[in-house]
């Protein structure tokens, strides 16, 4: 009997070294279990408790009674006479602990215990589990593929198992049991099913960690990642920006011949990475996020609603939508604007029918022939209304209109509106706002204006394009 003690104390002892589990824990779940294989035995209403020695292991149960001088509950009262016998020293009100033989009952209580034990340390190893990992979320982690279920990836990160599920993977990636895996620690969750801790390689986060991995300078705070639009596997823009006057951003994060980003795209399945260089100014900030293309302007549509055009070169048109709208897609993310790119052709063509539209209707005032409508177009002056609330002086500031033939033009105007009430012009978008006549009315805002173009490659660079040529 004692070499069994011993064996169980022995065993206690390695619970509590190697799964962190007291022994107080375990004593609790052995005693519930006596408990339990006792009531079964002296009924429901019963009071019962047990104990285990914690020095010799050794277990015992009793069977509680509270002395009285009349017994009219037998399962739960004892008269003082029959106290006494056990022990002398009870007096009436006391609850006596009766001894009871648990031999026949330890083979039960040991099942009941081995059950609950087991569970008890499936949940105690949860939670430390969980405390483990929970403040590790946002960190990467290295791990085995342990098995493969439906579409979702199991993978064994020594202590415990985490989950990739599809939506968190890189979809041009296959993976295969045994196979050494990296992922992000997205969230950890304690539900009512158990803990599950799962893992991404496809948020932004993982990108984030990636570069702060490889690029000492951002791990240090000197170079900041502003934000990241990514479909993962695929393409990826990272607006980066420094704080130090020294320091490139860009180059920093490319490394010497294109050496850190390389690694990076290389553990991304070869995804692309355009690495922009943040600024304070929309419109610059727009076209440099359009990297691998250039735009030759951006004009602003609607600021409330953050709307622009963006312009750019004939042969550039397909780069800067991307595959599929890709590359206008990920920039729209990253700046937030909703944006409509059109290739100078296409301006220029929708220039070219919309002044046509206009010079029609102005060419239907008397006075007005296809030089002068060229004139007015130029000028700001896209419909007869414009025309007729100006003054002569203000019309015959325009080059080659005199100031009779100003009156005329201005009469005409107000002749034809009197003569076609509610007419409202054309239903073209109008080339320009209302502006005196004395000054040219603003056009469309080209690159020339911008605090800079894109096309300075030396601050924006498509590092998936040729890393070679890329330096620090």
């Amino acid at each position: 009997m004692e070499k069994q003690k011993s064996e169980l104390s022995l065993v206690l002892d390695q619970l509590e070294r190697e799964k962190n589990i007291k022994r107080e824990d375990v004593f609790k779940t052995i005693t519930d279990s006596l408990v339990s294989a006792l009531r079964k035995y002296f009924g429901k209403t019963a009071q019962l408790t047990a104990t285990i020695d914690p020095d010799t292991a050794e277990m015992r149960g009793f069977l509680v009674k509270k002395v009285v001088e009349e017994v009219y509950t037998p399962d739960i009262e004892i008269t003082l006479e029959e106290a006494q016998a056990f022990s002398p020293e009870a007096k009436l009100g006391d609850d006596l602990s009766i001894p009871v033989d648990i031999k026949d009952f330890s083979r039960i209580a040991a099942q009941t215990a081995k059950q609950v034990l087991i569970q008890k340390i499936r949940e105690i190893e949860k939670v430390k589990i969980f405390d483990e990992f929970k403040p590790r979320e946002g960190e990467v982690v290295t791990g085995l593929v342990h098995h493969v279920a439906g579409r979702d990836i199991f993978v064994d990160l020594g202590k415990t198992e985490a989950i990739l599920p599809f939506s968190e993977q890189i979809r041009r990636e296959h993976y295969t049991v045994n196979q050494r895996i990296r992922a992000i620690i997205h969230r950890v969750d304690k539900e009512n099913k158990g803990l599950q801790i799962v893992l991404s390689r496809a948020s932004n986060s993982f990108l984030k960690s990636l570069f702060e991995a490889e690029v000492p300078e951002i791990a240090e705070k000197v170079i900041e990642i502003v934000n990241v639009a990514r479909e993962p596997g695929f393409r990826a823009k990272v607006v980066v920006r420094s704080n130090s006057t020294k320091v490139d951003p860009v180059g920093a994060c490319v490394g010497i011949r294109g050496s850190r980003i390389r690694v990076i795209m290389t553990e991304l399945a070869g995804e692309k990475i355009d690495l922009i260089p943040y600024n304070e100014e929309t419109l610059y900030f727009i076209a440099k996020a359009f990297s691998p293309a250039t735009p030759t302007s951006v004009k602003v549509l609607d600021k409330e609603h953050r709307r622009a055009l963006v312009i750019v070169p004939d042969d550039q048109l397909a780069i800067a939508i991307g595959r599929e709208g890709q590359n206008i897609r990920l920039v729209s993310r990253l700046t937030g604007w909703e944006l409509e790119v059109k290739s100078e052709g296409q301006k220029s063509e929708e220039t070219r029918k919309t002044t046509e539209l206009v010079a029609n209707e102005l060419l239907k005032v008397d006075g007005i022939g296809n030089k002068v409508a060229e004139t007015l177009i130029t000028m700001g002056i896209d419909s007869i209304q414009k025309l007729s609330v100006l003054t002569a002086d203000q019309l015959s500031s325009f080059q080659g209109i005199g100031p009779k033939t100003a009156q005329r033009m201005i009469d005409g105007a107000k002749k034809f509106l009197e003569d076609n009430l509610g007419y409202d012009g054309t239903s073209t978008p109008a080339a320009a706002a209302p502006a005196p006549a004395a000054e040219k009315p603003a056009a469309e805002e080209p690159a020339a204006e911008q605090p800079e173009t894109p096309a300075a490659k030396d601050e924006s660079t498509e590092a998936s394009n040729d890393p070679e040529k890329n330096k620090e």
